[in-house]
């Protein structure tokens, strides 16, 4: 039985309760046996399945067709984490709805909104989000992508990679260079139609847990004027706004991983017996999984804090986010390996569910910044407050 007692912390509403019990059923109904094996049909069927239950107006605010007056953060975490621990993809279609349009909802045009937040809250429009490049991963201010400045609006024109969704995406978020500021000051954020002239898909890449994801090329793509989300140059901080709501959700993603493992590995320690006695009674196994149940909490509290703090109203939670999402996708990546200790050879067999969580949880310490970029966050942020 899956632990729930943490929806009575004082993080929580009553209407998260309900969202969480509501969210937990309709996952265990609706996601087993969903198929992986055409990763963009899964991910599309997910999205529209998502969409007419009416989860993904999680994404979106209330005004364009969303469940909340604005993006509630320990709803979108509550989600991830419920929808993580039932079926990996549907986590990540959920989430990118999200993250796709974060930008969209928080400093778009008004006329932006209302066309594309309805459709993405509804299933109907599938989103993206396109920041990385080959040589501007963590380190964002070394994009070359660039947007010209024509008459009605701008051409963009670049390369753009590890962009999720970006071969089924109706619209993109896409960050461009349009000034000749030097490092993070030169860069703006656009809205992209994935119907636009001169939009291409160059690469799909394979990695070990199955995702969406490719690389993209922008062919003097034109977008008019009011597709500038925020104002020209404000592209880094509208990429870190958005990444500051977004990022506690990746680490609510890692603790939803690291729940299933917990219940697979108390499940066979309780039914799998070793010279004689189940394996639960053995006192190295008792250690590891008193572990896994510590590195889950203190995981969750961290979350959930975060995710508390920026629905209050804290302006940032740059520090919070950043130790939520090193903290539960290091501690998950532990917690995983050493269920699948547990279940020994039978662990690494494919089909598995130890075996998939082991391959799902290592990209979770990489994207919306690598635990290591997290640690300078931390440390700038702590030295900051000392002065």
């Amino acid at each position: 039985m899956a632990d729930k007692t943490f929806i009575d912390w004082p993080f929580f509403d009553d209407r998260h309760a309900l969202l969480h019990e509501g969210l937990w059923n309709w996952s265990q109904a609706n996601l087993a046996g969903t198929p992986h094996a055409d990763v963009e049909a899964t991910c599309r069927d997910l999205v529209a399945r998502l969409g007419e239950a009416g989860w993904l107006g999680l994404c979106v605010p209330a005004a364009y067709g969303g469940a909340n007056p604005g993006l509630d953060v320990r709803s979108l975490c509550l989600a991830r984490e419920t929808l993580a621990y039932h079926d990996g993809l549907a986590d990540f279609s959920f989430a990118m709805q999200g993250l796709g349009t974060g930008a969209i909802s928080l400093f778009g045009a008004e006329a932006i909104k209302r066309e594309w937040l309805p459709q993405v809250a509804s299933g109907a429009a599938i989103a993206g989000f396109a920041l990385s490049e080959r040589e501007a991963g963590s380190d964002v201010a070394a994009m070359s992508t660039h947007a010209k400045k024509v008459a009605g609006g701008y051409r963009i024109s670049g390369e753009k990679t590890w962009i999720s969704n970006g071969a089924i995406a109706d619209v993109l978020t896409v960050f461009a260079r349009t000034g000749d500021a030097p490092g993070a000051r030169g860069i703006s954020a656009f809205v992209l139609p994935t119907d636009v002239p001169g939009f291409e898909v160059t690469e799909r890449i394979d990695i070990i847990a199955p995702h969406p994801l490719v690389s993209l090329r922008f062919n003097d793509c034109f977008v008019p004027d009011d597709h500038l989300i925020g104002a020209s140059g404000e592209g880094f901080k509208i990429a870190m706004a958005t990444l500051d709501v977004f990022r506690s959700t990746v680490g609510a993603a890692a603790l939803g991983f690291a729940r299933r493992a917990n219940d697979e590995a108390l499940r066979r320690a309780s039914t799998r017996k070793l010279f004689g006695e189940p394996l639960s009674e053995l006192q190295m196994t008792q250690a590891s999984l008193a572990d896994m149940a510590l590195s889950i909490d203190a995981s969750a509290l961290l979350v959930y804090r975060a995710a508390w703090a920026k629905d209050r109203g804290q302006p940032r939670v740059t520090r919070e986010a950043a130790m939520a999402k090193l903290q539960a996708t290091e501690s998950a990546q532990r917690v995983i390996d050493a269920a699948l200790q547990l279940f020994g050879g039978q662990g690494v067999v494919s089909g598995e569910a130890v075996e998939r969580l082991y391959r799902e949880i290592r990209a979770l310490r990489i994207y919306e910044g690598a635990t290591e970029v997290q640690k300078v966050v931390i440390a700038r942020q702590a030295l900051a407050a000392f002065a």
